[in-house]
């Protein structure tokens, strides 16, 4: 992917990553951006969790649900329903994992709710981060970037699995987009409601309500992402809201601002097609 935003300059690369990871994370996203006037981007909530391998720079984090005011050269977040304010000078530069639920066990071995609605430094959850913000930093290409982080994270790889039932039921409820019913879920997989929600937020942080409603919030904005605005009324009825103004509770709600709000105001988030598949990296 690239790109030319409305104030400054902007290009990056996306990736698989390696077959041995893609159960536990769904893509790579180098970005740069340089020339931009300085201010703040929204961090949005998503049903995935978030590693950010900042380079030649950090993360300043204005406010957050939990912590408020902090930075990061390596960030790790969990799931939240709230945004997040990031502070920049008018550029950025580094690499952005997104990770799914099961790849909190496999390569930080802790459940997605043991970060929760918190950020911390990547190094608390994985023994080898110096090394890999070392050497990707070393690096000028996206490819050579993106090997890097391949070898490193295929060489951390845990004998740590999500329970069946539990890899089941968010499935079920998030990679289906957030349109199934939490009831009709428990009885899918065979438990009660109640013995669902309590597994179920132990497991993820949130509980499946919310796991649901972050995935219909994740599909309208990454398709308010595209450099041609959408129709919000399309955009609403493609993600299974009731009506625009359903999704626009959910906006005020999960990103503090209406989607023609942020529409406006953000800097950084545009691309040319959100729907577009990254290209396979090119380790195996």
């Amino acid at each position: 992917m690239a790109g030319t935003d409305r104030v400054g300059r902007s290009e990056g690369a996306r990736a698989l990553p390696a077959a041995r990871l893609r159960p536990y994370l769904a893509s790579y996203d180098g970005y740069r951006m340089a020339g931009f006037e300085a201010g703040t981007h929204i961090g949005m909530p998503s049903p995935r969790l978030t590693v950010i391998l900042a380079i030649d720079s950090k993360v300043e984090i204005v406010s957050s649900p939990r912590q408020g005011a902090c930075a990061f050269e390596t960030l790790a977040s969990g799931i939240s329903v709230a945004p997040v304010t990031i502070a920049h000078d008018g550029n950025q530069h580094g690499i952005q994992l997104s990770f799914t639920p099961a790849g909190a066990r496999a390569l930080f071995g802790i459940p997605a709710a043991a970060l929760g609605d918190w950020m911390v430094d990547l190094s608390d959850v994985l023994p080898d981060a110096k090394e890999l913000v070392d050497r990707v930093a070393d690096r000028s290409d996206w490819n050579s970037r993106f090997d890097i982080v391949d070898e490193i994270l295929c060489r951390s790889l845990r004998e740590q699995d999500v329970d069946p039932q539990l890899s089941e039921a968010w499935s079920r409820l998030v990679d289906a987009g957030g349109s199934a019913r939490v009831g009709d879920v428990a009885r899918e997989v065979g438990w009660s409601r109640r013995h669902l929600i309590n597994r179920f937020t132990a497991e993820f942080g949130v509980t499946p309500k919310d796991s649901a409603r972050i995935a219909r919030f994740d599909r309208s904005h990454q398709l308010l992402r595209r450099i041609e605005m959408p129709r919000l009324s399309d955009v609403a009825a493609r993600c299974g809201y009731y009506d625009q103004a359903h999704m626009a509770r959910d906006w005020r709600d999960l990103a503090g601002a209406s989607p023609s709000r942020w529409r406006r105001e953000e800097k950084f988030a545009f691309v040319q097609d959100a729907d577009e598949e990254p290209e396979h990296n090119s380790v195996p």
